[in-house]
């Protein structure tokens, strides 16, 4: 089979498109005929040997997928010919990959598997930082950094299912338009002054970090929560807690990984909410650029480049998904 083995940690060229043998179903997982992948930016740090899960080269590269099941084992809760959602721990980038029966779902009707592949990572991040640890409720006001990109879109339409009104931070028109095709009832140009224009906020999403973080903390109403996400800006930055006591508001992280594989009870339950909110309407995630497989670099590139417009897809069986 075709997969992408990223063969050494010098970034989106170490990425190659290989033959390898197919994986068999092992340890009760399920085997999946992978139809689309996302591309995320936990893989972009793994081709430069980056993040927290460090494999030797070479392996196989790719943490989302959706797709068909092949096999699956007694007490799965899962059928060969399932349509599927899942989040791996490396092999999505390959026409059949394992998936964890905890971490993957039956794909609700009316998503396709280019937007199954921005399903899982992404909308279940995004309830995580927002319901469990931002505590948001119904109609409290929620900003969301990065709003047309994969995790941003995600963190608007989950912000919606929650009851929220939702404020999007972008960078130009083209992303304005992808974050009010999410649902965003407003959106504010992060080259402006975005704080005076969107006022203060109950609860910020901040993906991004850097020097958007000061701003951010200044953005927020009184008892506010920032909920840190990630850096893609590059730079960690840091807050004087003094500014958090005389401010009455919280800085809280979100780091979805190492919580879901303890708790799978909780992974399902949110994966429940999740159904609920595609079937008001509210999640649908939004599908940007499309790849085939031999252009995996490219979109390792763009996600490099923070030049994503909604969810990066690889089309792993080079067909319309």
């Amino acid at each position: 089979m075709r997969a992408v083995q990223v063969t050494e940690l010098s970034g989106p060229d170490g990425a190659k498109v290989v033959d390898v043998d197919e994986p068999t179903a092992q340890g009760g997982n399920l085997l999946v005929d992978v139809h689309a992948a996302g591309v995320c930016f936990p893989d972009l740090l793994q081709t430069r040997g980056e993040y927290q899960i460090k494999p030797e080269p070479p392996f196989t590269l790719g943490s989302e997928l959706a797709g068909v099941v092949r096999e699956a084992p007694d007490g799965s809760g899962f059928a060969a010919g399932d349509r599927v959602a899942g989040f791996v721990v490396g092999g999505a980038f390959a026409e059949v990959a394992q998936a964890m029966p905890f971490l993957t779902f039956k794909l609700p009707d009316g998503l396709d598997f280019a937007q199954g592949a921005g399903y899982v990572l992404n909308y279940h991040t995004a309830h995580f930082a927002l319901s469990r640890r931002a505590e948001l409720m119904e109609g409290e006001t929620l900003l969301v950094h990065g709003a047309g990109g994969g995790t941003g879109t995600a963190a608007i339409q989950v912000g919606k299912g929650l009851g929220a009104k939702v404020i999007g931070v972008v960078s130009t028109d083209e992303k304005e338009r992808i974050a009010r095709d999410a649902g965003a009832d407003e959106v504010v140009r992060s080259d402006g002054d975005w704080r005076s224009d969107a006022g203060p906020a109950d609860v910020i999403f901040d993906p991004v970090g850097g020097s958007r973080f000061d701003e951010s903390i200044r953005a927020l109403a009184p008892e506010g929560r920032l909920v840190v996400i990630g850096f893609t800006e590059g730079s960690i930055p840091s807050v004087s807690v003094n500014r958090l006591l005389f401010r009455n508001v919280s800085v809280v992280g979100a780091g979805w990984g190492h919580f879901a594989f303890e708790r799978p009870d909780y992974i399902r339950e949110v994966g429940e909410d999740l159904e609920r909110m595609v079937a008001e309407g509210h999640v649908r995630p939004i599908v940007g650029r499309r790849y085939r497989l031999e252009q995996v670099g490219d979109a390792l590139r763009d996600l490099d480049g923070r030049n994503a417009i909604g969810k990066l897809v690889l089309d792993i069986r080079g067909e319309d998904t």
